[in-house]
């Protein structure tokens, strides 16, 4: 194979004003490394928006909601650029503390954990969450929990579509008004299951952890296409892109944001080359990993397609 020097790297010139758009049109002048990676996942994201025919996934792992990451995903939802959504239940805990009235605080990490326990307060990494929030938290939960039919049979996703009417803002009221089903396989992982738990011991209202297949495979049985923005890996992203597996079908557009390396053999880390292997994403799919701090690439890619969206 000849490899051939026909396209020059651009040096960069950053002037005042300019937007995020055309910072990361100036990324993909230079293009290398991960500047370059994201300038190829804006293209990406761009033609999967655009695509009437895509039915749109969204990943969501990682501890996004304490980062202030939550605005942007039921912005997106709001927008109608998520279709479907598949979340941690952690992300989901901090979401409905959020929409509750109580807030994660600034922080550091280079602190006294034993001091903060002492003083009730849980860290994540540089953000703060004082317990009072989980008092508020359970309070809120054994409310909701409690106007479940006894006796009835609910899904996941129709879990957390009935918490989410309960919400006036955040990722799951916004889901909750505009029907786009939220799954949460891993749900037991979380404050969100454990407060279920603590409701069963009293209350008969089964939680069916199979009943959101049919409606998700149907889904990947029919839709003519499918896209994938992934943040971070986990459950999500397997949840997402093994749901095509019992299909033909694969994704035709994915993108994945990632801190984790890919030489560990970890999912989180894994190329997305690596799974067309196993026919999740098309050999023809349109697909780009861009590793970094997904606090900073998801608002950054976010900004720049919404920028040329405006411009179409």
């Amino acid at each position: 194979m000849k490899h051939q020097c026909d396209e020059p790297v651009s040096q960069m010139h950053v002037r005042a004003g300019m937007t995020v758009g055309e910072l990361v049109e100036a990324m993909g002048k230079a293009g290398a490394y991960n500047g370059g990676s994201l300038y190829h996942a804006a293209h990406i994201y761009e033609q999967m928006l655009n695509d009437k025919e895509t039915t749109k996934f969204f990943g969501l792992a990682g501890a996004m909601v304490p980062a202030g990451m939550g605005g942007i995903v039921s912005d997106l939802i709001r927008d109608g650029h998520i279709d479907i959504l598949v979340s941690t239940g952690a992300n989901l805990t901090h979401d409905i503390i959020e929409a509750i009235g109580c807030h994660h605080f600034h922080g550091t990490a280079f602190c006294n954990d034993v001091e903060l326990r002492h003083d009730e307060i849980n860290r994540i990494y540089d953000v703060y969450l004082p317990n009072e929030a989980f008092e508020h938290f359970e309070e809120f939960m054994q409310k909701v929990y409690g106007e479940l039919e006894p006796g009835s049979k609910i899904s996941i996703s129709g879990l957390l579509r009935h918490i989410g009417l309960h919400l006036k803002t955040g990722i799951l009221a916004t889901a909750a008004q505009k029907g786009i089903p939220v799954y949460c396989p891993a749900i037991q992982d979380s404050m969100v299951g454990l407060q279920y738990w603590l409701f069963s011991q009293t209350n008969k209202v089964t939680v069916d952890a199979f009943a959101d297949m049919p409606a998700l495979l149907d889904t990947c049985f029919t839709t003519k296409k499918a896209g994938a923005l992934l943040v971070g890996g986990g459950v999500p992203k397997n949840f997402i892109l093994q749901s095509m597996l019992m299909t033909p079908n694969g994704f035709t557009y994915a993108i994945q944001l990632t801190g984790d390396r890919p030489d560990l053999g970890g999912l989180s880390g894994a190329t997305l080359d690596e799974a067309r292997s196993w026919g999740k994403i098309t050999e023809e799919a349109q697909a780009v990993t861009v590793y970094g701090d997904a606090t900073i690439t998801l608002p950054v890619l976010v900004a720049a397609v919404r920028e040329r969206l405006s411009h179409a």
